[in-house]
């Protein structure tokens, strides 16, 4: 049996709507993106494994037959694809472009942007959710370049647009999703030469993956910390007892509010330097980005 290849990648920025965007993408029935998200099949294992051990567990990167089994029930969709984010994250995830063109050279790629001072702030509340990040935001973000990196676009672009050339890369921004989804996903699927007067407007509800009010964080990165993030913890975890996880769950976090967490420094430190960002970003693409209100008005969360 002869396995269909994805031609269409996903490819972030993360925490940027890539989830809402995958939906819209999904509901056209020429298009099929596979479950689950983030199978991040061209990432190296090793970086993986150090970046998202969840992930790396589910184990699609250990063989193409694998990861092709996800694509099994296209049907008749012309467009196969799927979403990693995890193929943005220059410099923690290298090589990916060049893997997906020896795979398939004529795939086709969407990268989704939001404001970057925006998104870089909810990468942190997803770090301080799920990663189990327990230091205050700006200290974070200042000691970790990852909260950077993925917000400098033209750094991870730049490689696509090399490997692929302008013409099969389509860039969008988050704001303008958000602002007109009908008209964006029409011009999205004629780019896609699916059909764009499919675009239906009962299928634009609200972007999902919000990041809620109150997030649960990490007390301290200690012993128990740790002992949560190991392989052998992870493999143990869906046999433990439920009410001893809840019970390790309360005694390794606390509840947040976001909005009493001032991030006023935050923006002094992110603004210039993803101004400059932006206007590197401006000249690769020869297009501006008025919409990215926060890098230069006033912001709260």
């Amino acid at each position: 049996m002869i396995m269909r290849r994805p031609n269409l990648f996903l490819i972030g920025a993360m925490k940027s709507g890539t989830t809402y965007l995958s939906k819209l993408l999904g509901a056209h029935p020429a298009i099929f993106m596979c479950r689950p998200e983030e199978p991040s099949y061209f990432v190296d294992p090793r970086q993986l494994e150090k970046l998202w051990p969840y992930m790396w567990d589910q184990g699609f990167w250990r063989s193409q037959e694998h990861y092709l089994r996800l694509f099994e029930s296209a049907g008749d969709a012309t467009i196969l694809g799927e979403a990693s984010t995890n193929y943005t994250k220059l410099p923690l995830v290298s090589g990916v472009p060049a893997r997906i063109k020896e795979f398939n050279p004529n795939a086709r790629f969407v990268y989704i942007m939001r404001d970057p001072t925006k998104r870089t702030i909810s990468h942190y509340w997803h770090m301080v959710r799920y990663n189990a990040e327990y230091r205050p935001i700006l200290s974070a973000i200042k000691a970790d370049a990852q909260f950077l990196d993925v917000s400098y676009y033209a750094m991870q672009l730049a490689p696509y647009l090399e490997c692929f050339g302008r013409d099969r890369v389509h860039v969008q921004t988050y704001e303008q999703i958000v602002h007109d989804p009908l008209e964006t996903m029409r011009t999205l699927f004629g780019w896609l030469g699916v059909g764009a007067s499919l675009a239906d407007e009962s299928q634009f509800d609200q972007p999902e993956n919000v990041t809620p009010g109150v997030v649960s964080g990490a007390i301290g990165f200690g012993v128990l910390q740790r002992l949560r993030q190991s392989r052998p913890f992870r493999a143990r975890t869906p046999h433990v007892p439920l009410p001893i996880r809840r019970l390790a769950r309360r005694l390794t976090t606390r509840d947040i509010c976001r909005q009493s967490v001032d991030t006023s420094e935050v923006l002094r430190f992110l603004r210039p330097i993803q101004r400059t960002q932006t206007e590197e970003l401006a000249r690769l693409l020869g297009r501006e980005f008025p919409e990215w209100t926060t890098l230069y008005g006033d912001y709260r969360q």
